[in-house]
């Protein structure tokens, strides 16, 4: 029986033509960059009202955004129309909950970031609250908070062991490019990987780069 091939994200798309070419080379997810405190990809919520309505069929739309109030949050997603909520600082038990009752249908992706053994805990303990947990290398205890995007590789090991204790899917980010996303599969077995700067030259989806990613990420293939 062959291995299942990992979900791959594409994040800090811009236009509908980016999000097109993601999923012609078979993006099974788009991410949708709205405001932030740091980090590229950024774009205004006309665009990504824009963006998320021509998503093509069958690909996810992930909203990242870094506020942390769930009133707040709902109504960004009421506007936006994405289909996942990717919730880029940290929440608290009872905000997660209220998402759940004031989105129903809309997935809730919690996003940490692997900074230490400590990060393995606090995965596993949000992991039942939500329906993805996405592994990242920023840091949001930095008076400008590292929220994502930083281009940065994190320690792997403390990925794996999430992976393995986490009840929920895991996706797996930080500083992945083609030349690294197959060794980053085998590794941390996740259910699936987001890139944005790896597939980008400056600034702009480049189809070669993401054409070698693709290839690679389902090459490598996944536990």
């Amino acid at each position: 029986m062959s291995q299942r091939k990992p979900a791959v994200k594409i994040c800090c798309i811009r236009t509908p033509e980016e999000a097109a070419l993601a999923a012609r080379h078979g993006a099974t997810a788009i991410g949708l960059v709205s405001a932030m405190p740091s980090g590229p990809g950024v774009i205004d919520d006309a665009a990504i009202r824009r963006i998320a309505a021509a998503a093509p069929r069958g690909v996810a739309t992930f909203l990242l955004t870094s506020r942390t109030d769930p009133e707040e949050i709902a109504a960004q997603q009421r506007d936006a129309r994405a289909d996942t909520l990717q919730l880029v600082d940290r929440l608290a038990p009872d905000a997660l909950r209220s998402l759940r009752r004031l989105l129903p249908g809309v997935a809730l992706v919690q996003v940490v970031h692997v900074r230490g053994e400590h990060s393995v805990e606090e995965a596993a303990a949000v992991a039942p609250l939500v329906d993805a947990v996405l592994l990242d290398s920023g840091n949001p205890d930095l008076v400008v908070r590292q929220l994502g995007g930083t281009g940065r590789v994190h320690d792997w090991g403390h990925s794996r062991r999430i992976v393995e204790r986490a009840d929920c899917p895991v996706y797996l980010a930080g500083g992945l490019r083609p030349t690294n996303v197959a060794a980053a599969l085998q590794a941390v077995r996740p259910f699936g990987v987001d890139v944005c700067s790896g597939v980008r030259t400056d600034g702009r989806l480049d189809e070669r780069l993401l054409r070698r990613f693709m290839r690679e990420a389902r090459g490598g293939g996944s536990g």
